[in-house]
């Protein structure tokens, strides 16, 4: 499912900025973002654009130009500001039929801003034939707690752990025992992001599965699994940790049999069993946490660096019969990475 970058929401909060004649703070979806004094009022539609939306070089977003049309975190007068609200009269389309909650992204045509290192030493992360990403493992990607806060209210006093998020590129590794889904027993394979990756001995991925004896392992093993994490280190985000060689951290056990995650102590598990790392673990709490009181666990130093910044937190809940996650992302991070 692709991001609602762009939706239609309402003005929750408008506050005052201490010392700002002109700007005020207004909160959206747990968001809070920085608006024009007296443009709205609480109940207000309005068009939210997320950070990390990448707006079309068109008349109405001309106002968006000397930041090159992408919606990043800011700060004004002392105050974070995270995404944009504009007007529904802002545009020529009329928007006045769409309900709270619709995705208009397309039809504003924005994208999503993704990240472009052009100095940073290459690393190969394609490999020279890919295959679609299996159609039997969910993808990582973790929505941010301010686009579900409303869910979450439905979480109260469920029991979560968290784990500090880390800024690298997805990896997932799997190993089918029997044959299954179309697959030939004792079949491993090794995934990015969006592809299944042929077996390369110059890909990154790959590389540190051959470091690891990670497909050996799987074999002797010989249990179905698949496991998700973060590659992270040389020639990957900047290697904003500091690292000397690259690592596999785990974050997730799947089950392709049922379409389930499994719980930390299935992940802590496997990890022992294969020889690899898993990402930092932070703890555990009973939710019961408005979005500024997450944002806040968000923040702090990485357990990798103490001299880092962390990207953020992931938190989970996972039982027999219900699953919850989302991600935390820590604003001070995204101002210094001009995120």
């Amino acid at each position: 499912m692709s991001r609602k970058l762009v939706t239609i929401q309402t003005i929750d909060e408008i506050n005052p900025i201490e010392g700002a004649d002109r700007i005020d703070v207004a909160s959206i979806l747990g968001w809070e973002l920085v608006v024009k004094k007296n443009e709205f009022q609480v109940g207000d539609k309005c068009c939210f654009f997320e950070i990390d939306s990448l707006l079309p070089d068109r008349e109405e977003f001309e106002f968006m130009r000397d930041k090159k049309f992408r919606v990043k975190t800011i700060k004004a007068r002392g105050q974070i500001s995270q995404g944009l609200a504009l007007p529904l009269s802002s545009f020529s389309i009329d928007l006045s039929s769409y309900d709270i909650g619709d995705d208009i992204t397309e039809i504003l045509g924005v994208k999503k801003w993704e990240p472009h290192y052009p100095n940073e030493k290459s690393v190969n992360l394609r490999s020279k034939r890919m295959s679609n990403f299996p159609y039997f493992i969910s993808k990582t990607d973790e929505i941010i707690v301010q686009s579900m806060f409303k869910t979450l209210k439905n979480c109260n006093d469920l029991e979560f752990y968290s784990t500090e998020k880390l800024d690298g590129s997805s990896m997932t590794i799997f190993f089918l025992k029997e044959a299954a889904f179309d697959f030939p027993e004792n079949y491993f394979g090794v995934c990015s992001r969006n592809y299944l990756l042929d077996k390369d001995e110059t890909n990154g991925f790959w590389q540190i599965v051959i470091e690891k004896e990670l497909e050996q392992k799987a074999l002797e093993y010989s249990k179905s699994f698949c496991i998700q994490g973060e590659l992270i280190g040389p020639g990957i985000q900047k290697n904003k940790y500091k690292l000397q060689n690259r690592e596999f951290r785990v974050y997730s056990v799947f089950d392709m049999f049922n379409q389930k995650y499994l719980d930390w102590e299935s992940i802590e598990e496997l990890s022992n069993v294969l020889g690899l790392m898993t990402v930092p673990f932070l703890g555990r709490f009973n939710f019961d946490y408005s979005v500024k009181d997450l944002v806040d666990m968000s923040r702090g130093f990485s357990k990798l660096n103490e001299y880092v910044l962390r990207e953020g937190i992931v938190c989970r809940h996972s039982s027999p019969d219900k699953f919850v996650s989302f991600k935390v992302i820590q604003p001070e991070f995204l101002l210094k990475h001009n995120e």
